[in-house]
């Protein structure tokens, strides 16, 4: 559960990952948790049957920008777009667009959507300065484009998408547009009539600060009416007692998702890009919350080990979260701080004189075969160049899994036999 106490004095930087439970809201999924092991989940199901149908949604309506009739409940962002990905009627004259920063579990449903229908899956490339390229976009959106998949922000950057501008340039041609909120929703505004898409997934324990494996999505009308002929959308609802306790952090004060002080977030930047020896993964010009870097001699998982030692909650995150992008640019682990509206200027001073003691203290681990940070492409994509298609490589004997990987900024998204 991932609440903590009131006199918790840790600075939690981590709301990306797992934000921290209010204790109102945990005692609410306590509460319904007990009640289902005397009871039982029908009875459950009874006693809250206007939250889970009714209230629940207007909240998330609210939240979202949508009509409550048009929000469903999942156990996660990537097990609704999954879902609705597993019945769309596509076919090999079909094109799919994704992003170098899409994730891996979303990656590995539209790899299964070109598996079964056939489809063309092409990468939208970068602008050198990490940006997406919105005049490629223009240029090649077509009648042939069915599906483009745009992750808001994403797990490995903090860099915002602009989603809106992406909504606009595909209005005209009709595909389904599937945004992935995950990393935004509760950080920053999140409204998909502005933004214009089809689909807009979320989940529920990061920056909204509710319990695990309850997520949401708004699926327009015309999503259902494409796989109403295919049995519909096949959902497995989150518990009962999840569902409450998002609700109840929902009907937390509007001002709790309010996006963070852009003063927060400037300082918490400036706290990494202070300490010496740290490089910041910080791709395009628009920056949320969420900061990732990584230290030339100080292992990752060893910063974020010596960060919680003195009392800061930060992530470690790895290349292959997401897959197409890190990768290619030499970065393998890294560490991932992020900023809610909760936390405080002081609290981002104890995580800045924290870091530089922890980097400054020895390394225990040899270093004299450490190489140097590589020196990462800068992502390209000639106007004239198509978009990387995604390809499998052939599986070798003895593998039991594939491992998403990139070659560099020209070769996105290849597919080839994971270790």
């Amino acid at each position: 559960m991932n609440a903590m106490s009131h006199d918790d004095r840790r600075v939690h930087l981590n709301a990306a990952g797992l934000g921290r439970m209010p204790p109102a809201v945990l005692d609410v999924l306590t509460t319904w948790t007990r009640f289902e092991d005397r009871y039982g989940p029908y009875e459950l199901e009874d006693r809250l049957d206007d939250v889970l149908h009714r209230e629940v949604h207007e909240r998330l309506a609210a939240l979202l920008g949508a009509p409550s009739r048009d929000t469903v409940l999942c156990t996660g962002a990537a097990d609704g777009f999954a879902a609705v990905l597993s019945r769309l009627p596509l076919g090999p004259r079909d094109r799919v667009w994704t992003t170098p920063y899409e994730s891996a579990a979303n990656l590995t449903a539209l790899f299964a959507l070109r598996a079964r229908t056939g489809c063309r899956l092409e990468v939208v490339p970068l602008r050198p300065d990490g940006d997406m390229d919105l005049e490629w976009m223009a240029t090649h959106a077509g009648g042939d484009l069915a599906l483009v998949s745009v992750t808001h922000v994403p797990a490995g950057c903090g860099i915002v998408n602009p989603v809106e501008e992406i909504g606009d340039i595909l209005a005209p041609h009709g595909c389904l547009y599937a945004v992935d909120a995950s990393y935004a929703v509760g950080q920053l505004p999140v409204d998909a009539g502005r933004i214009g898409c089809q689909l807009l997934t979320g989940d529920g324990w990061r920056f909204l600060r509710g319990p695990q494996s309850v997520g949401f999505a708004y699926v327009a009308p015309r999503v259902h009416d494409v796989l109403a002929p295919y049995g519909g959308l096949p959902l497995a609802p989150p518990h009962g007692a999840a569902v409450a306790a998002l609700n109840a952090a929902l009907a937390r004060p509007t001002a709790a998702f309010a996006p963070a002080p852009g003063d927060l977030a400037s300082l918490l930047r400036a706290a990494v890009e202070d300490t010496p020896g740290i490089e910041v993964v910080a791709p395009g010009r628009v920056q949320s919350g969420i900061v990732t870097f990584r230290h030339g001699e100080l292992p990752a998982a060893l910063a974020r080990r010596r960060l919680a030692d003195r009392g800061i909650v930060v992530w470690k995150t790895v290349a292959q979260e997401t897959p197409l992008y890190l990768p290619g640019r030499g970065v393998v682990t890294a560490v991932r701080a992020s900023v809610h509206p909760d936390d405080s200027a002081e609290d981002i001073e104890r995580f800045s004189a924290a870091l530089k003691d922890a980097v400054t203290e020895p390394c225990p681990l040899p270093t004299r075969n450490r190489r140097p940070l590589p020196t990462a492409p800068a992502p390209h994509a000639p106007p004239a160049r198509p978009a990387a298609v995604l390809t499998p490589r052939p599986r070798s004997s003895g593998r039991r899994h594939l491992t998403l990987v990139s070659d560099g900024p020209s070769d996105t998204g290849r597919l080839r036999p994971g270790a």
